[in-house]
């Protein structure tokens, strides 16, 4: 203001002459006609912008002195633009004036320089909440406007007395350009002392503290809880309170005033006054609108009773959204009523209660017209189209929409959190388009993996104790493209078929080389898997008479699978069948093994079904859901029908032809214990059985097939003839059964495993998570001795790290709580009371 009177009295008492401001006698002003206006001084304004500001042009008539000029000086300053302005008379030729606006304008900004008090790692961030475009006009209004939200930025931080200083300086490289200094000093962190709340009568002070989540009081004992003052995080913890009151029907609660004053330098104390009111409750609810379900079904599903405590956070979960049930809009929703809406409204309050009329809005069911696809770079449309539940023509369903999700997240090629599902209604037509975006996430995969295991190098059943596998796994893999090189990356992908190539070796003792190929749709048309796998492996036992390993065994194994999703109980559940081959081929082996072959064949032909049920929602780091499989392995029943004395007979004529039928029960089950915005605390709990028997008493059970226990889990030497490995953590590999049966393995056995698991991070980056686990499991060489309740137990910790770079990665450390008979607990090896450390890794090869 004091800028615009000095430019106003310039202007009044100037001298009106040839080369001079415009001035004059204000007691007798002079009419002109404008001859032309010209802009001097300007380096970055148009002149012509200028001139059109001054709402003068040429021909106007303006008095001299008069308010023309000086309406014209204050709309240029209005701008904010000019640091001073001038009005010069250039010319006069009789009643024509010719005026120059002579213009300094405002410095413009270079950059910022931070000088003190600001961290390197600091400036970036704070450059994004500051304008700091090159060529800005500074003035007081933006320097004022910076420093602000300098402090802010570290008022967010806890700092709440910093001071924040800004020197505009002269930029020598730059013509009319400065540069901002920034100095900065954030004090201490302001904590909090106390927190005291007044007004707070049916609910106690410690409750509402606990509900401030992050504004904390500061106390010696409270080692690992910040009591620093953050405003953003205070005002979310006041909401806190009033949802906390809400919910125990205290719906006219307020906080109706809340002060913040300094206890000492760095503390302060808040004091938070409340006004509780009256405590409600529900009465009576009605319905109104409802067609297609029944108030008494709405009611059920609602389960709100009369006199139940008034929460309207509640009645819009039940309404809306309720993670433990069904909820009145799933019902809706799932039924094909997309454009459903209903509308809670309090209709009558009687002293402590409250009526409640629910006026739904159901409309007609929402028939899927289009859907669409994209960022699927590397997966064909084919392969996401066939795993979806909606499907166009059909009713809409939203938990058709979670089911599909669902099958697309255990697909394992996209990113389960960027996958984006987009219902676009079309109310005028009654339908609905959907829009599914994923983004793919490397699948295939260089599998490395190991343990440590198989005891001392004297052991019948250890030498190498290492056990390691490379392999080559190809989620997503094309046949139809094989020959079509251009689309080799590094082999042709997209068809969603699975590739696997596979070596194992615990050193000289012990390979195995596999091949699979699995086509999850055989023929396009109907989700029925069709798979092939071929096998070989090569087992050299030590001879302690000739001191070499020249005691040979090769397995020799194809199998054929078919499989196909089962519409009944629910789609959930699957049906595999297989037909496998093995040809068990012995040289100068009768020595080492309890088979009793020196030289020659073993044949095994086996059917196998498996009738199972998974709807675990994510395969890395799964948060709900069960896995439940039943499976049976059968061989034709020889010796009801040859002539083999099973007794007296060679084993060579025993074992001609592997005879056994073999029961197994898998179940993995999950549930989310704590559910957290990002995070979850996970229960894990599993139960395997095994059962392997003969068909007649005659033929007894055959060493093959059989169960051993310990460790990862991981093929070792024991592979030799077709056993079945069931990892133990924290007991050494192939441990158990221990004794006379060690080296053929067990008929029986069960195991019960218990983890929690928490989530440490969630990037795509970079996942971990950590878990502490209990297990427990013992195998018996036959059913009579079996007990389910004699187990060798276990405890540990472990992690399961997923990174793009290397897949998934497992460790596990365990401590075993019973020890192995005839084993001392300070020497063993195979069991004891001595840690075992587990671990396997997956590489993504992309």
């Amino acid at each position: 203001m004091k800028k615009y009177f000095s430019i106003i009295l310039g202007v009044l008492f100037s001298t009106v002459s040839f080369g001079q401001k415009v001035g004059g006698d204000y007691k007798s002003p002079t009419e002109y006609i404008i001859g032309g206006i010209t802009v001097s001084g300007v380096q970055f304004l148009d002149p012509a912008a200028i001139i059109s500001i001054t709402n003068l042009k040429e021909g106007d008539k303006i008095t001299i002195p008069g308010d023309q000029i000086s309406n014209a000086i204050k709309r240029i300053w209005d701008q904010g633009l000019i640091g001073d302005v001038e009005v010069n008379i250039t010319k006069k030729e009789g009643t024509l004036i010719y005026l120059d606006f002579v213009l300094k304008e405002r410095p413009r900004l270079s950059k910022y320089v931070f000088n003190k008090g600001v961290k390197k790692g600091e400036r970036e961030d704070l450059l994004e909440k500051i304008d700091h475009t090159r060529g800005t006009v500074v003035n007081d209004a933006m320097i004022k406007n910076a420093q602000k939200k300098i402090k802010n930025f570290y008022l967010e931080k806890g700092y709440y007395n910093t001071e924040v200083t800004i020197v505009p300086l002269r930029d020598s490289l730059l013509d009319n350009n400065i540069f901002l200094k920034v100095t900065v000093s954030r004090k201490k962190k302001v904590r909090v002392k106390n927190i005291y709340f007044h007004g707070a009568e049916t609910v106690q002070v410690k409750i509402l503290k606990k509900k401030m989540k992050k504004t904390k009081e500061q106390r010696l004992y409270k080692f690992f809880i910040s009591s620093k003052f953050i405003k953003k995080q205070y005002e979310a913890d006041k909401d806190k309170i009033v949802e906390y009151y809400n919910s125990k029907g205290y719906r006219d609660m307020a906080i109706v005033k809340d002060s913040i004053y300094k206890y000492k330098s760095n503390k302060i104390n808040i004091d938070i006054t409340i006004e509780e009111g009256k405590k409600y409750y529900f009465r009576n609810i009605t319905w109104k609108g409802n067609y297609i379900y029944s108030s008494g079904r709405l009611d059920t599903v609602l389960n709100i009773k009369k006199g139940t405590i008034y929460n309207s956070d509640l009645l819009q979960k039940r309404l809306n959204y309720n993670p433990t049930g069904v909820d009145i809009s799933s019902m809706y929703l799932d039924n094909g009523y997309l454009f459903f809406s209903v509308d809670p409204v309090e209709i009558n309050v009687d002293g402590d209660s409250i009526d409640i009329e629910m006026r739904i809005y159901e409309g007609k069911p929402a028939i899927i017209d289009k859907i669409t696809i994209s960022g699927n770079t590397k997966t064909h449309d084919h392969v996401i189209l066939r795993e979806l539940r909606t499907v166009p023509g059909e009713k809409f369903s939203r938990a058709d929409l979670i089911r599909s999700q669902r099958e697309l997240s255990t697909l394992g090629y996209f990113d389960p959190e960027k996958i984006d599902i987009n219902p676009v209604p079309n109310a005028a037509k009654g339908t609905v388009d959907i829009h599914y975006k994923v983004e793919e996430k490397p699948s295939d995969q260089i599998q490395l993996s190991g343990g440590w295991g198989g005891g001392s190098r004297k052991s019948v059943y250890g030498y190498g104790g290492l056990t390691g596998t490379l392999g080559l796994v190809f989620n997503n893999f094309s046949l139809r493209n094989i020959s079509k090189f251009n689309t080799w990356d590094p082999l042709p992908a997209g068809d969603g078929q699975r590739l696997s190539i596979n070596f194992q070796s615990n050193g000289r003792r012990y390979q195995n080389y596999s091949m699979s190929f699995m086509e999850p749709w055989f023929r396009g048309r109907k989700p029925i898997s069709f798979s092939v796998s071929a096998n070989h492996s090569n087992s050299n036992s030590y001879n302690s008479k000739t001191l070499k390993f020249d005691q040979h065994l090769d397995i020799t194994s194809v199998s054929v699978g078919l499989g196909r999703r089962l519409k009944k109980p629910d789609d959930y559940f699957t049906l595999n069948n297989s037909l496998s081959y093995a040809l068990y081929h012995y040289r100068n082996y009768g020595n080492y093994s309890r088979i009793g072959i020196d030289t020659g064949y073993s044949n095994n032909i086996a059917f196998t079904t498996t009738l199972s049920r998974n709807n675990i929602d994510e395969f890395n780091f799964p948060t709900k859901g069960s896995s439940i499989a039943i499976t049976l392995s059968l061989t034709p029943p020889y010796s009801v029908f040859n002539n083999v004395d099973y007794v007296n007979d060679p084993a060579s004529v025993r074992f001609k032809f592997v005879e056994y039928h073999k029961w197994g029960f898998d179940s993995d089950w999950y549930a989310t214990l704590i559910a957290g915005k990002k995070r979850n605390l996970v229960i894990r709990a599993k139960a395997n059985f095994g059962f392997i028997g003969s068909y007649t008493t005659k033929s007894g059970i055959g060493p093959f097939e059989r169960f051993v226990m310990g460790g990862n889990g991981m093929f070792g030497y024991y592979g030799a003839i077709g056993t079945d490995f069931v990892g133990l953590r924290g007991y050494q590999a192939y441990s158990l059964p221990f004794g006379k049966f060690s080296q053929v393995g067990g008929t029986v056995f069960d195991k019960f495993t218990a983890e929690i698991r928490y989530p440490i991070a969630t990037s795509q980056a970079l996942s971990l998570s950590i878990l502490g686990f209990f297990e427990a499991g013992n195998v018996w060489d036959s059913p009579n001795k079996f007990n389910p309740f004699d187990l060798y137990r276990a405890a540990g910790l472990g992690a399961r790290i997923f990174m793009p770079a290397f897949g998934l990665i497992g460790l596990d450390y365990g401590w075993p709580m019973d020890l192995i008979p005839n084993q001392n607990p300070t020497e063993s090896k195979n069991g004891g009371y001595k840690p075992v450390f587990t671990f396997t890794i997956g590489q993504q090869l992309r």
